[in-house]
C-alpha cells in the first residue's frame, strides 16, 4: 500500500507550523490534529512539543474567554493532557469545558454566536443579494454553525475519559444531535451551513468541507463515548453521511466546494477530510471496507496529487465565512496555505496507515 514518504509529511507539517494560529480560530482543530500524527508517524516529538507549548502557553492566560474559543481544539488538547500529565493544562480545559456547556442552547445544540455578523458577509463574486436578505443583514440575530459539530461534541466525549461521571459524554452526543436536527437537509442528504434563529432555519445546502466537519465529528463522539445513550443514533448518522459523500465523490476522487453543484468547482480540502473519516470510521468499525475502501483510496490519492514538492495542498479555499446566496460559495479564493487543508493531509496519511495496519 502506497504512503507519502517521510520527507513529505514533514514538509507539509513545517508548512503548517509557519501558520500564524490566533488562539483560537476555525481550523485549528484539525491543525493541531495534524501535527500531532506528523508526530507519531515520523516519531520526532517536535511537533508534539509545538502544540503543548501552544495549548499551555492558552492555558495560563484563558481568561476571559474569547468569543471563538468554541473553536479550541479541546479534543487535542485532551491528548495532550493524557500524553504529558500536564496538570495546569487539564484544569485549564475543565473550565473551558464548563464555560462552553454554560452557552445558551436551541435544541440541545449551542449557539456558536449571538451575533451572527460575525461570520455572514456580503458574497464573494457578482452574486447580489435580495432587498429582504439585505434587510436581514443589518441583524441576523443569533445562530449555529456546521463547523462547530467538530469542535466541542468530541472535545466533551474525549473529557468524558478522565471525567467519566460529570456528564460530558451525554454533552458531546446531545451536541451532535441536537445539531444534525437543526442542519440537516432531509431531501438532499446533506448538512447546511447554519442556522439563524431570527428565520428560523437552516442556510446553504451541500458545502464540501462542512460536510467533513460533520463526518469527522460524528466519528469521533462514536469512538469516544460508545454506549452513551443516543450514541446508536451517532453510529447511524455517520454511516447514512458517509454513503452519501461517496454517492458525490467524483471519478478523480474529488467533491466539488458544494458537493452537489458543478458550478461551485473542485476544492481539495474535501478529499483529505473525507480521507481521513473513511479510513478512520473502517478502522473503528464504523464504516464497512466493502463500502468504503475503494472511496478512501480515491481520496487519498485525489489528495496526494494536489500536494507539491514543498508540501502544500494546493487548491484549498479561503476561510469561507458564510452568506446567505449559495453563489458566494461558488467564489472563495483559492489556494490558501491553511490549517483546514495542511492538517486533514496528516490525519489521512495518519488515517490511511493505521488502517493498513490494522488490515495486515
Amino acid at each position: 500500500m502506497e504512503f507519502l514518504d517521510d520527507a513529505l509529511v514533514r514538509a507539509v507539517a513545517d508548512r503548517l507550523v509557519e501558520h500564524e494560529f490566533q488562539c483560537w480560530f476555525y481550523g485549528d482543530s484539525i491543525g493541531f490534529e495534524g501535527l500531532l500524527a506528523a508526530s507519531d508517524a515520523l516519531g520526532d516529538p517536535c511537533y508534539l512539543t509545538f502544540c503543548h507549548g501552544f495549548a499551555r502557553a492558552w492555558a495560563t492566560r484563558r481568561r476571559p474567554f474569547q468569543p471563538d474559543d468554541n473553536t479550541a481544539p479541546g479534543h487535542v488538547m485532551s491528548d495532550l493532557v493524557e500524553r504529558t500529565g500536564d496538570r495546569v493544562l487539564g484544569e485549564g480545559l475543565l473550565d473551558l469545558a464548563v464555560h462552553l456547556k454554560a452557552r445558551r442552547h436551541v435544541g440541545g445544540v449551542s449557539i456558536t454566536f449571538e451575533d451572527t455578523l460575525r461570520s455572514l458577509q456580503q458574497p464573494y463574486g457578482n452574486a447580489v443579494l435580495s432587498a429582504s436578505d439585505q434587510a436581514l443583514m443589518h441583524d441576523p440575530g443569533a445562530g449555529v454553525w456546521l463547523d462547530c459539530m467538530h469542535f466541542d461534541p468530541p472535545f466533551f466525549a474525549h473529557l468524558a475519559r478522565r471525567r467519566p461521571d460529570d456528564g460530558w459524554a451525554e454533552a458531546a452526543v446531545a451536541e451532535l444531535l441536537g445539531a444534525r436536527d437543526l442542519l440537516l437537509d432531509e431531501a438532499s442528504g446533506f448538512y447546511r451551513h447554519y442556522w439563524l434563529e431570527r428565520t428560523g432555519r437552516a442556510h446553504i445546502d451541500g458545502w464540501g468541507r462542512g460536510q467533513g466537519w460533520a463526518l469527522l465529528g460524528l466519528l469521533d463522539v462514536a469512538i469516544l463515548a460508545p454506549g452513551t445513550p443516543g450514541s446508536d443514533a451517532i453510529v447511524a448518522e455517520a454511516l447514512r453521511l458517509a454513503r452519501r459523500m461517496v454517492e458525490t465523490q467524483q471519478p478523480d476522487g474529488h467533491w466539488h466546494a458544494m458537493v452537489h453543484e458543478l458550478r461551485s468547482g473542485p476544492e481539495s480540502s474535501t478529499s483529505a477530510f473525507m480521507a481521513t473519516a473513511f479510513y478512520r470510521g473502517m478502522s473503528a468499525g464504523l464504516l464497512p471496507e466493502e463500502d468504503f475502501a475503494e472511496p478512501a483510496d480515491r481520496a487519498w490519492r485525489a489528495m496526494r496529487d494536489r500536494l507539491d514538492t514543498r508540501g502544500n495542498l494546493l487548491g484549498v479555499s479561503a476561510a469561507v465565512m458564510s452568506a446567505l446566496v449559495e453563489e458566494h460559495y461558488w467564489h472563495v479564493p483559492l489556494d490558501r496555505i491553511v490549517p483546514w487543508g495542511q492538517g486533514p493531509v496528516l490525519t489521512a496519511e495518519a488515517a490511511r496507515r493505521a488502517w493498513a495496519a490494522r488490515r495486515a
